[in-house]
């Protein structure tokens, strides 16, 4: 199938036959290093890891792009009397006066084309990334993206207009469904391929840095993707040079690209399927059907993701609470949940494997339960809120790397792209309901209720697990 072969020596074997002492822990050396410096010296593993990196902040440098070039190519010039864009603003209840909101609507129709495809393929990209070597997959999909965003700067040219906007603006939204359905490819094969490269041991360790590297990107990537595409938009004006600013996610994914190229990895050869893929993806729901363990980790993934989507919106309500922070504050609070979440995967990358993961998932939704309640009691405090934040960061972590791992070492490997294109679907779409309710239910009921009442549902799923049957 094209994928380079390392003769007897497997990558999912470790260590080279000529390591003159063993660096990972085996079943017949179980007490070898652990954690996050012993998997990132897996060679595959840490030329994926890069490739996550890359492919990660450059999915965070796309939507501030986007935001970029609305807010300095069409916003202002749109008229101030754009009737179409105002009926639209008032069917979605959106304010359309200011500058700023016309940017937010604007944005909306950008995050709207961006999450189509994640809740509508997520499933059926997965039956190709089975049937697909992961490796091309993945190359492929990262390759594509970056001549895709070469596109960019053409839809800035002059052209036509519709609903008082420049055909740009909607080439821009087909750009983005398109790039997002790259993306829903690369995903799937990309998280079947960890447990390929990692050995059993060590999953925990690699989806820990995973978690730790995709909230590291997150804050980067929204933090400075602004001030680096303006830094690069003046250094090529000084050399005399327009479009500075576009060359920031070609590259990124170039570079993605490039990394995953060099990953030498054995595929079990697969042969052409007889299957539909609407058959196949009934394989994939047969796995949840059959390993308990992978229905209960995706059901911990599935809660986790909405009770975040929910602080998503409830965080601009406690930012607002806070004297000297306001609304436009919630970022700092968002932030502090990404650096807890964080710092959790490191600490579960190190420790983690001492502990039971169905324990560790117990005790990281009860710290959500804990935290949800502790907040509406300092509502109004910014060193406790943010503190609160990151403790609920942790507890997400202790959720969401176990369930991850589960996931991966118990769904078999011909089943992994389906299995993990249903992941991605589901969370995709749960995501979109708390984002929906939670906004309305503190509108009508308060933020303290609204926070109860998520701490309730934690509590519920941690009582689940029954951790004092294995105390």
């Amino acid at each position: 199938m094209g994928e380079h072969n390392r003769g007897t020596t497997s990558i999912l074997s470790g260590p080279t036959l000529n390591s003159p002492e063993p660096a990972l822990p085996t079943g017949s050396n179980p007490e070898g290093r652990r954690g996050l410096a012993a998997v990132i010296k897996l060679d595959g593993f840490r030329r994926l890891w890069i490739g996550q990196i890359f492919s990660q902040l450059a999915d965070k440098f796309y939507i501030v792009l986007m935001v970029y070039l609305i807010a300095q190519y069409w916003v202002s010039s749109t008229p101030q009397s754009n009737e179409a864009l105002a009926e639209v603003a008032a069917a979605i209840r959106m304010d359309f006066e200011t500058r700023a909101q016309k940017i937010t609507l604007l944005a909306t129709g950008i995050y709207v084309a961006n999450t189509i495809p994640a809740m509508l393929l997520g499933t059926v990209a997965g039956v190709w990334a089975d049937r697909w070597p992961k490796r091309r997959v993945m190359v492929a999909s990262n390759a594509l993206r970056a001549l895709l965003v070469l596109l960019a700067p053409v839809c800035l040219l002059p052209g036509p207009h519709w609903l008082g906007l420049s055909w740009g603006y909607w080439a821009l939204l087909v750009m983005t469904f398109l790039e997002s359905v790259l993306t829903q490819f690369f995903a799937p094969a990309e998280q079947a391929t960890i447990p390929q490269l990692v050995p059993k041991e060590h999953l925990l360790a690699a989806n820990s840095l995973y978690q730790a590297t995709s909230m590291g990107a997150t804050i980067v990537g929204f933090a400075l993707g602004d001030p680096i595409l303006r830094l690069l938009k003046q250094a090529f004006l000084s050399l005399g040079l327009n479009g500075g600013e576009f060359l920031l996610l070609p590259f990124c994914y170039g570079m993605a690209a490039i990394s995953l190229s060099t990953i030498q990895m054995q595929e079990q050869p697969r042969d052409s399927s007889r299957e539909s893929v609407w058959q196949e993806i009934g394989d994939g729901l047969q796995v949840l059907r059959q390993q308990a363990a992978v229905r209960g980790a995706m059901l911990h993934l599935v809660v986790i993701y909405s009770l975040l989507a929910a602080m998503y919106v409830l965080a601009i309500t406690l930012a607002g609470s806070i004297k000297g922070l306001g609304p436009t504050g919630f970022g700092m609070i968002l932030a502090m949940s990404g650096i807890g979440m964080a710092l959790g995967a490191v600490v579960m990358a190190q420790t983690g494997h001492r502990f039971n993961r169905r324990n560790l998932c117990a005790t990281g939704l009860g710290t959500i339960a804990c935290t949800l309640v502790l907040l509406g009691g300092v509502l109004g405090s910014l060193g406790p809120t943010l503190l609160l934040c990151g403790l609920l960061g942790v507890g997400a972590a202790l959720v969401a790397i176990p369930a991850q791992t589960t996931i991966q070492e118990d769904t078999p490997e011909a089943q992994r792209g389906k299995v993990f294109g249903l992941q991605n679907n589901l969370i995709n779409i749960t995501l979109s309901l708390p984002l929906v309710l939670a906004g309305a239910l503190v509108s009508s009921y308060g933020l303290v209720p609204v926070l109860w009442l998520l701490a309730a549902l934690a509590l519920v799923a941690a009582l689940l697990e029954r951790p004092w049957q294995r105390c």
